[in-house]
């Protein structure tokens, strides 16, 4: 038993000698003003002290709890001692049960326990209360049902929402996982395969030249793996914030190089911080390395170059090459992935062929507002 259970369980204990005494204490005065009702006895005692004292294990057995309350109130009603206090330990008894089981069975339940307490208005000892006799009965069951449903329903909706958060809240953990690895293997395969291809190209023509291809296709690979296992690191440890930024775009930059495409970087401006918030220098290097991957992968181009500027509330990031141009492929997902990283952040993406001729990415992501102690 954990100490939640052990908690529960010694408010229950607390509750049923609290209920017990006062159901004692209160029948007397209802007493009073009961002269037809039969005098309190050793047995009446006896009977509020066993429903009050079953209501220690009311969570743990809640129809049993229920019948034994239910029996022991039967039989003091149909004895004929004062009515009024014994109920509120029926009621309880009741809400227990509502609450712990599903609705159908609950109301089958409840409606047993009203028939037994029925019973006393039709075999009194003194008079004959007949249907007036069902009247206050009826309230003590139905009305602690009906709050037992209502609270069983709120928790429900809650677990249901807690469920449906929690479902939610992998599905973005597993989306923002699968971005991170397409990013960094969609970009190192890309880089892999153009060399390969100029590999294979100068393989007969000019095998001297092989050398070259495959030492940048070694190059390449290592590089990307070695940012896989850092990625999958900072995953493995819960850091939402890989170490990539837009720093190492020089870096990037001599990697495409190497793979064939000349990359010209360039930066107006510098951060106000000295630092940019993690989550925007991730998200401005990620949409440079998907639309240089892109450019590699689709473009057929020359060149490519990179311009990132600075700006007091914002970043712009902006990828243009002397490719084909042409519409997107509308069956791709690095766009689609560009974009969800600026939206995320309260930016926009914009890509479309350039008049011109090649192609242009557009991102501006916006940085967190400063508030005012």
């Amino acid at each position: 038993m954990d100490v939640l259970s052990v908690r529960r369980w010694l408010g229950d204990v607390l509750l049923a000698g609290l209920l017990l005494l006062f159901g004692v204490a209160a029948t007397k005065g209802a007493a009073r003003f009961q002269p037809d009702a039969t005098p309190l006895d050793g047995a009446a005692v006896g009977l509020i002290a066993i429903a009050a004292a079953t209501l220690a294990v009311r969570r743990r057995w809640p129809v049993a709890t229920l019948a034994v309350v239910t029996a022991a109130t039967a039989t003091y009603l149909i004895r004929g001692y004062p009515f009024g206090p014994v109920m509120i330990v029926l009621s309880v008894a009741v809400y227990t049960m509502t609450v712990a089981l599903a609705l159908r069975p609950a109301a089958l339940i409840a409606g047993g326990a009203f028939a037994a307490l029925a019973v006393h208005a039709f075999v009194p000892p003194n008079g004959d209360p007949g249907i007036n006799g069902l009247v206050p009965a009826a309230a003590w069951v139905v009305v602690p049902f009906a709050v037992g449903v209502v609270v069983r329903l709120s928790r429900e909706a809650t677990a249901r929402a807690r469920t449906e958060a929690a479902r939610r809240i992998a599905d973005d953990e597993r989306l923002r996982i699968a971005q991170e690895v397409h990013d960094v293997v969609g970009h190192g395969l890309a880089a892999i395969n153009m060399q390969a291809q100029i590999a294979l190209h100068l393989l007969h023509r000019k095998p001297e030249q092989v050398e070259a291809a495959l030492t940048a296709i070694s190059r390449t690979s290592k590089a990307g793996l070695d940012e896989l296992r850092a990625t999958l690191a900072a995953i493995r440890h819960d850091d939402r914030t890989p170490a990539p930024g837009l720093a190492q775009l020089p870096a990037l930059r001599d990697r495409l190089a190497h793979a064939g495409l000349p990359v010209t970087v360039s930066v107006v401006g510098a951060p106000a911080d000295r630092e940019l918030p993690a989550a925007v220098d991730l998200a401005g290097y990620r949409i440079v390395q998907e639309a240089l991957t892109n450019v590699l992968r689709h473009a057929g181009a020359s060149t490519a170059a990179v311009r990132i500027e600075h700006r007091p509330d914002a970043v712009e990031v902006e990828v243009t090459d002397t490719g084909l141009g042409g519409p997107p492929s509308p069956g791709g997902t690095g766009i689609a992935g560009m974009r969800e990283r600026a939206t995320a952040l309260g930016g926009e993406l914009d890509a479309g062929p350039r008049p011109e001729g090649g192609f242009r990415i557009r991102a501006v992501l916006p940085l967190p507002s400063e508030e005012a102690p």
